[in-house]
Formats: C-alpha cells, sequence, structure tokens
C-alpha cells in the first residue's frame, strides 16, 4: 500500500541517458553535500558519463570512499572536504575551484533542524549555523562562480524542499526560514543570470528518506522519495533546464495554504498545545 501511495504521489521516471550523456558530456560538475544522500546518489547517476565530477563535503573518509568506488567509471572524480559554514574553509574552496572550468553548479548541501522555540532561547547557534549552511554558503559560492558559469553558459541547480512554497509550520523556524532565504535569492537573481545565459533551475522536493529526516521521527511514518529518486529529479533538470521541478500536488497544497491558513495556525496552536 505504502509503495502504490509512494508511486501516485512521488511518480518518478528516468531520464532519456544517451541525451543526458551527450548533454553533459566534457563538463565539470560541481556537487555540495556529495557524500551522503542525494548527493551520493547523484554522484553514482552521472559517473557513466564522461565528464568530471567536484565532489563537496565534510566526510573526507567517505568522499575518498565514494572516489575510490567510482574510480572505473567514466567520470573523473574530484573531491574537496569543507565545512561550507567556516568562512576560511569555503574560501579555500572558491581558491581550489579558480582551477576549473565549473559548468554546473549544484547546490545541495544542507542542514535541517526540527525545535521549538521555547527550547531555542539559549540555542542562538542553531539558527547561525543554519544560515550559514543553507543561505551565505551557497550566495557566496554563486557569487564567486558567476563570471566562470557566464563564459561557459553554464546553470545553478538548487536542492530545496517543497515547504519553502506553503504554509510555515511549528518548530521548523531555522530550516524554513534559512531555506526560504536562498529559495528567494535566487528567484531574484534569476531573471539577471538568464540574461547572462546562465540556467536556473530549483528542485523542490518533498521528504526524501537521508539521515537528514532520521531524527524526526513522525517522518518515518510519512511517505517519501528515495535519494536516487531525487537524484533522477536532478538529472532531468540538467537534461531540461527547466526553471523547476515540483510534485504534481503542489499546486494543491498552495491554494491550501492561502485559504486555509488561519486554520493551519489553529491546528499549529492545537499540536502545540497537545505536547505541552
Amino acid at each position: 500500500m505504502i509503495k502504490l501511495l509512494n508511486y501516485v504521489i512521488f511518480p518518478v521516471h528516468k531520464p532519456d541517458f544517451y541525451r543526458l550523456e551527450q548533454r553533459l558530456l566534457h563538463k565539470t560538475i560541481l556537487i555540495t553535500g556529495a557524500s551522503y544522500g542525494i548527493g551520493e546518489a547523484l554522484c553514482h547517476l552521472l559517473a557513466d558519463i564522461e565528464c568530471q565530477l567536484i565532489l563537496v563535503a565534510r566526510t573526507s573518509d567517505k568522499l575518498q570512499s565514494i572516489q575510490m568506488l567510482l574510480s572505473a567509471k567514466k567520470a573523473k572524480i574530484k573531491i574537496f572536504s569543507v565545512d561550507l559554514r567556516e568562512p576560511r574553509q569555503l574560501d579555500n574552496l572558491i581558491s581550489y575551484l579558480q582551477a576549473f572550468r565549473v559548468d554546473i553548479l549544484i547546490n545541495n548541501a544542507g542542514i535541517s533542524i526540527c525545535r521549538p522555540i521555547m527550547q531555542s532561547l539559549d540555542r542562538m547557534h542553531d539558527f547561525e549555523r543554519t544560515i550559514k549552511l543553507n543561505y551565505f554558503a551557497p550566495v557566496k559560492l554563486c557569487l564567486a562562480l558567476i563570471p566562470r558559469l557566464r563564459q561557459c553558459r553554464g546553470q545553478i541547480i538548487n536542492v530545496s524542499a517543497i515547504n519553502v512554497l506553503l504554509t510555515p509550520t511549528v518548530n521548523w523556524a531555522a530550516y524554513q526560514a534559512s531555506k526560504t532565504a536562498f529559495d528567494q535569492w535566487l528567484r531574484c537573481a534569476s531573471a539577471e543570470l538568464e540574461k547572462q545565459q546562465i540556467k536556473v533551475s530549483t528542485a523542490y522536493l518533498p521528504l526524501v528518506k537521508t539521515r537528514m529526516i532520521e531524527s524526526t521521527k513522525a517522518y518515518r511514518r510519512f511517505p517519501a522519495l528515495q535519494p536516487v529518486q531525487a537524484a533522477i529529479i536532478i538529472s532531468h533538470l540538467l537534461l531540461t533546464q527547466k526553471r523547476h521541478y515540483k510534485p504534481w500536488w503542489t499546486i494543491i497544497g498552495q491554494i491550501a495554504s492561502v485559504i486555509f491558513n488561519g486554520v493551519w495556525f489553529k491546528l499549529n496552536l492545537y499540536y502545540i498545545k497537545r505536547k505541552l
């Protein structure tokens, strides 16, 4: 029953691999958050294409493991271990990238946090680390790479969340604010970037079964994409260069967010009272 529900809610079909291969042939693709989950699945998906993958993540050992595992594939794998929240480390990454022609930036790195405000009064660091990784880091990376992306008529793909298009939810202030911030930044910049021949695409993903949602018990019972399905969605954006991917039912959620905004607020309030 759950498999059938997942198929109806998240219909995902593999792209034409030959066309994808032709599109990415000899391209250099930078993938952040590449060591686990969606990023790792995307590495495996693209490894059979004659391109160059620059894999960025914090976990050096895991990056080395992926590089070794994919060493016999067509793609050339470069790795760079970095904590994107740390300005100096981010600057080191940007300096490292000067040696490469980056055709495509896939902003996949992110951090999630589900915590009530009343449990966060002395935890300002939760908001700081979330905004640093989900907003400041991709903005700085984009600003550094835009001149090169303009030269090669490249593409920026942002791996976002469907939540940013819907009514805010209790306990998710840090996460939703930071994800929405970069989404708004990129949407504001997209017209300028398009004028510079840089394509901008956003994957508004629903729940994906990754390490990020494991700490939220309620999500374990929810229908969710597998990382490989999310990777396939991103590959469609690589192929078609469409402005965004959204699940087919997103428009229903957006309309409901407007019409039933007051009801949703009361449901959130009821949820909080039940938790006390």
